[in-house]
């Protein structure tokens, strides 16, 4: 039977999202604020505290990268007040997605939630190829252990500056000790810790915020380590000149957006609304509590690498690791390098936790196949179809695809759920300005309208491939929309239908 098509714009009424959720098929409400900040830490410390401090300073910013990070946390923090109020509104799986339907209509809707897509599918390949270059430095590097070569890559890379593909080459040792230069068959390691996250997540909430728990523990201690030893050895004259040489008050801008990957994660709070114990409460705990953490710790990170070290003489590729070698303390750079192990797997459990919650969301209204999407596991009650898709997708996307050019991506689409979320709060004010709001932002217009005005400023640093990039993966998900979600939306379809 033929349906007649949606309207764009209709929008999903609060009251049918809060009735929803006294629905069956629900998930499993467990986590507490604590495990929600929890999850929050795990998603943002990865390997940027350790990693993009090194380039943004050494490219970007300069010693001024502490201001830099202050303004990308700021333009979070507007969004994250933002987050919390929706969050504590309408606590359902969904996050950005869920708050645009209700405001902005079915369209931006399905743009937010496929715009989602980037942030943590895309992102978590990415967090997986960088965990596996770290595994293999520590065992190759401090161990001394020889790994092939030829399955620590993949076949191909993204030359940045030339704008094209280009294959990879590794040195491969014969039997006779004959070194050829071989093209990589694939980056078996990131691969597999993609799956063996995959196969806790599907076993349970509790399990995989537990195992968070964990390894946001051990990254934050080894954190701690790294500031008390490091600023020992700060020198204040590597302070001078504060700002960039080349690039002076622009650079602690560029910096800002060049280093927001650093930031992604906290929203993925919000995600995890429909397995919160008093969701209206603690989702604005975790939000803002990870937020103001996060950023602490990547204020002092970034101060107490260039006050070690001229930014000019940086080692953007393991920064740490190496000022920490350099002055003797090769013991220190081993930790570093299990902090960021436990940071970029967290990273990745949380990436691949949020994702499958916003295509639940998506097909719970009908935009996605229900049968797939929707299909909650009768006993560890998680949305495990889609969460093994996407894992099994992300696995041959971090052993195969080219991703270093799709670092910005992650942030300009990023960037634009915040500029949503913000302007979603605004309309909700006064479309609906009885319902309850467990939290609510103060100096509303200000706070909404800054968080529009900074995170859009932070998009246009990114520069004009970065859109064009947006607008492809935007365009190929407008097709999707008009050719099945369209005609097979709830806002669609009489009660009969439905029941």
């Amino acid at each position: 039977m033929s349906r007649k098509p949606s309207d764009p714009f209709a929008r999903k009424p609060i009251e049918t999202l809060i009735r929803e959720m006294e629905g069956g098929g629900r998930l499993h409400r467990v986590l507490g604020p604590v495990a929600l900040t929890a999850l929050g830490v795990g998603a943002t410390i990865g390997t940027g505290i350790f990693v993009l401090t090194g380039e943004a300073a050494y490219n970007y910013a300069g010693p001024s990268l502490v201001l830099s990070f202050l303004l990308a946390g700021f333009g979070c923090g507007l969004a994250a007040l933002c987050y919390s109020e929706l969050a504590s509104m309408v606590p359902v799986a969904g996050s950005a997605y869920t708050y645009a339907y209700a405001t902005l209509g079915e369209l931006v809707a399905w743009i937010i939630g496929w715009d989602l897509i980037i942030e943590y599918a895309i992102g978590s390949a990415a967090v997986a190829v960088g965990w596996s270059n770290y595994l293999v430095e520590m065992i190759q590097g401090q161990f001394g252990i020889h790994l092939n070569p030829s399955l620590l890559a993949s076949p191909w890379d993204y030359d940045v500056k030339a704008g094209h593909f280009v294959w990879q080459k590794v040195g491969v040792v014969l039997s006779d000790q004959t070194v050829i230069q071989s093209v990589p068959w694939m980056n078996l390691p990131a691969a597999l810790i993609v799956l063996a996250v995959t196969v806790i997540l599907v076993v349970g909430i509790r399990e995989s915020a537990r195992f968070n728990a964990s390894m946001v523990f051990i990254n934050l201690g080894i954190i701690l380590v790294v500031i008390t030893i490091g600023a020992a050895y700060v020198r204040p004259r590597n302070w001078t000149p504060f700002l960039h040489r080349e690039k002076g008050w622009t650079g602690v801008a560029e910096g800002a957006g060049r280093i927001f990957f650093a930031y992604i994660g906290f929203d993925s709070i919000s995600t995890h609304a429909e397995e919160a114990k008093n969701p209206r409460r603690d989702l604005a705990i975790g939000i803002l509590v990870s937020l103001l953490i996060c950023t602490i710790l990547y204020v002092a990170v970034s101060a107490i690498l260039t006050g070690m070290v001229p930014y000019g003489q940086i080692d953007v590729k393991a920064p740490f690791s190496a000022v920490f070698r350099d002055r003797g303390m090769p013991v220190i750079a081993i930790l570093v390098t299990v902090g960021i192990l436990a940071g970029t797997t967290s990273s990745l459990l949380v990436g691949l936790l949020s994702q499958p919650r916003i295509l639940l969301a998506m097909a719970r209204d009908g935009l996605l196949p229900i049968r797939f999407f929707g299909a909650i596991h009768p006993k560890f009650l998680t949305p495990w179809k889609s969460t093994i898709l996407i894992g099994g997708l992300v696995a041959v996307a971090a052993a195969f695809a080219p991703l270093n050019f799709l670092a910005d991506l992650v942030s300009v689409g990023t960037l634009l759920a915040f500029v949503i979320v913000c302007a979603s709060v605004l309309i909700l004010r006064y479309k609906s300005p009885l319902t309850e709001r467990p939290f609510k932002i103060p100096l509303l217009p200000l706070v909404a309208g800054l968080g529009i005005v900074v995170n859009g400023g932070l998009m246009c640093a990114l520069g004009r491939d970065n859109w064009l990039r947006l607008l492809v993966w935007l365009a190929l998900g407008l097709a999707i929309y008009f050719g099945y979600g369209r005609y097979h939306t709830r806002l669609n379809r009489k009660p009969e239908e439905l029941s």
